[in-house]
């Protein structure tokens, strides 16, 4: 999962920053107002991570902006600003959730998680299909209950396909779930850890649909 992480204090953006990554995020960080608009007018996202006091434009103006275009991504505002017309502002500007700092991190990675599930539409915390299940909380993976260790790349690439079974993605698509603007992407990167997802997991799991990309088919 890629997510933008939008925070002027640089403190605070290296220690959410590290938080995310460890948790295998593909992250990218920027630090002032133009610039998120900007990511997130070229850039897809499975969340946004959004603070409000910005230099060179204002976070509910890059909040408006985002819904004013359509853009559903999920956005969580995480700011300082915690009065209560500050918050109804956030949330009617189109935020999906506000949190304000200081915050614990893990009920910020919590909140994340809960964002992303709900966006694809699911209530259940783990991904089942076929006997493979993921469980973004714990990082565990299972093939019929029994335990299978996947890299952190192998899961990237499984847990979008797996949450929409049938749904086709793209290499490019799947690349922009794996990796940030400052990795280096080798041309065959999708293709290697979807081998080492078959390797583990079966090569029924994940199917290549020449010309268009790859799917967890729903049967």
């Amino acid at each position: 999962m890629r997510l933008l992480l939008v925070e002027d204090d640089a403190m605070i953006g290296e220690t959410v920053l590290q938080v995310l990554r460890s948790e295998h995020y593909a992250v990218d960080w920027v630090r002032d107002g133009r610039m998120a608009d900007e990511a997130l007018r070229t850039e897809q996202y499975d969340l946004v991570l959004l603070d409000l006091g910005l230099p060179k434009r204002d976070g509910l103006e890059v909040l408006r902006a985002l819904r004013a275009r359509r853009n559903t991504t999920p956005v969580m505002v995480a700011t300082a600003r915690d009065a209560v017309g500050d918050r109804i502002a956030g949330l009617d500007a189109g935020a999906d959730d506000y949190v304000v700092k200081p915050y614990d991190t893990d009920e910020l990675l919590a909140r994340i998680r809960a964002l992303i599930r709900r966006s694809a539409g699911r209530a259940e915390p783990a991904f089942e299909h076929k006997g493979v299940s993921l469980n973004p909380a714990t990082r565990e993976a299972s093939l019929n209950g029994q335990p299978v260790s996947l890299s952190a790349r192998e899961w990237a690439v499984l847990e979008p396909l797996l949450a929409r079974p049938g749904v086709v993605l793209s290499r490019a698509q799947l690349e922009e779930k794996l990796f940030s603007w400052k990795d280096e992407v080798s041309s065959n990167a999708v293709e290697v850890y979807i081998h080492g997802v078959r390797k583990k997991l079966g090569n029924d799991i994940i199917q290549t649909v020449r010309g268009l990309g790859y799917l967890v088919p729903k049967q």
